[in-house]
């Protein structure tokens, strides 16, 4: 099942309703692994075709060199990071500033023009033509020339001032705009560092949920190679224990692949079952059961005389809690998912009641995450015991069985 989950890339809404938190987290880190391991052999392959296309292509006249750095890797320069560099912020303002100001001079430069050619038109009259000059009135005409040419000074340097005057404030007013445009870009500014310190705030807390999840992933692999290592100690000390002699008839079962052989010959599925990790409804479900199941005597005690105590049918997540709802921590049933082709262990413990999904797609039985299997469903229950459930930090064991408490067994329709 999670060999299929990770070539696919994909897991049923299904399939991650049955997972608890600390088997997402497992799925999480293998899925991350396996995308990373992908990501390699792509990029390896790119490397290796990109080397066997330079080989192939000609040579041409044009060719493009990069200039190279110390370390005889391409040079490259980003802006902001030399100390010389200007921050964008400060370019993006000086250049506004600029075209600001050329903008006011060319306004001014116009409005200048336009004034003089007014100046121009009004007093081009005041000029006296030669034509009209009487030689007997030759003073006469000097002095009238003079105060004409006084009157026309005077209304020059009024028009000047008028007009210079009209460009201060023509200037001014564009400063205030200008200022106004300046504390507009610096409000947005503003308006872009408190967002750049919420996506930072956000970046932070997403960093530091991916350390939880490498460490918490990191810790459950441990715990799984210390149980394996614990569980192939007992194992050799079962062995010299059978081999000298003990006074313990019933050891505690250590996990074993699964053997498929008995005396009448080996177990088959049946051909006309189709396998998926999923299920469309309850008679599918029973349908599994019957047919892959239930010749393989999953739910049965280790001597098969009898349906174990804590087997029970397809029950659903909330019937499992009100049945477990009155027991002490490790109080266990084992029941059929109604949701995908497996099992789910149910138990209570000191923080309420856990599920942790069962895979039973591989010819064994193993919490979905593990790395230990088990031949049976009796096996996994055993082992369980006497060696913790989970990594979170408190040893959980499985104590004591939930039975039957209706008069029908809720397991009727598997073995009808």
């Amino acid at each position: 099942m999670l060999q299929q989950i990770l070539a696919d890339m994909y897991i049923e809404p299904e399939l991650l309703a049955e997972l608890n938190e600390e088997q997402k987290q497992i799925l999480f880190f293998k899925m991350r692994e396996e995308q990373i391991r992908k990501w390699r052999e792509r990029e390896t392959r790119m490397e290796k075709e990109e080397a066997a296309r330079v080989k192939v292509k000609k040579v041409s006249g044009k060719m493009v060199s990069w200039m190279k750095g110390l370390d005889d890797d391409v040079w490259v320069w980003v802006m902001g990071e030399h100390h010389d560099d200007k921050p964008y912020n400060q370019i993006c303002d000086e250049i506004m500033a600029q075209r600001a100001a050329l903008q006011a001079q060319r306004e001014a430069e116009k409005l200048r023009a336009k004034k003089e050619a007014e100046l121009e038109k009004r007093f081009s009259g005041l000029y006296l033509e030669p034509e009209k000059v009487v030689l007997s009135e030759q003073e006469v005409q000097q002095k009238e020339q003079r105060r004409a040419e006084m009157e026309l000074k005077k209304l020059e340097m009024e028009e000047r001032r008028k007009a210079e005057e009209e460009l201060r404030r023509l200037e001014q007013e564009r400063k205030q705009q200008i200022y106004i445009s300046l504390k507009e870009v610096q409000g947005s500014k503003h308006t872009r560092e408190e967002e750049d310190k919420e996506w930072l705030k956000t970046l932070q807390k997403s960093k530091a949920a991916d350390v939880r999840r490498q460490s918490l992933a990191k810790q459950t692999i441990e715990d799984h190679r210390r149980r394996s290592l614990k569980a192939l100690e007992r194992g050799r000390v079962a062995a010299m224990t059978k081999a000298f002699g003990s006074t313990n008839p019933n050891p505690p079962p250590k996990p074993k692949p699964r053997n498929t052989a008995n005396n009448s010959g080996a177990i088959s599925r049946k051909g006309g079952m189709q396998r998926s990790m999923s299920a469309s409804s309850r008679d599918h479900i029973i349908r599994w059961f019957k047919e892959e199941q239930l010749p393989l005597r999953a739910g049965f005690q280790r001597d098969q005389s009898r349906i174990a105590p804590w087997f029970h049918g397809i029950i659903s997540r909330e019937q499992a809690e009100a049945l477990l709802a009155e027991g002490k921590p490790g109080f266990f049933l084992v029941r059929v998912s109604e949701r995908i082709f497996g099992y789910v262990l149910s138990y209570q413990s000191g923080e309420g009641t856990k599920h942790l999904l069962i895979d039973a797609s591989e010819n064994c039985y193993m919490l979905l995450g593990d790395q230990i299997r088990f031949g049976s469903l009796t096996e996994l229950v055993e082992y369980h015991e006497v060696e913790p459930l989970s990594s979170s930090g408190v040893e959980e064991y499985l104590r004591s069985a939930c039975g039957q408490i209706a008069a029908t067994a809720d397991y009727a329709d598997l073995f009808t």
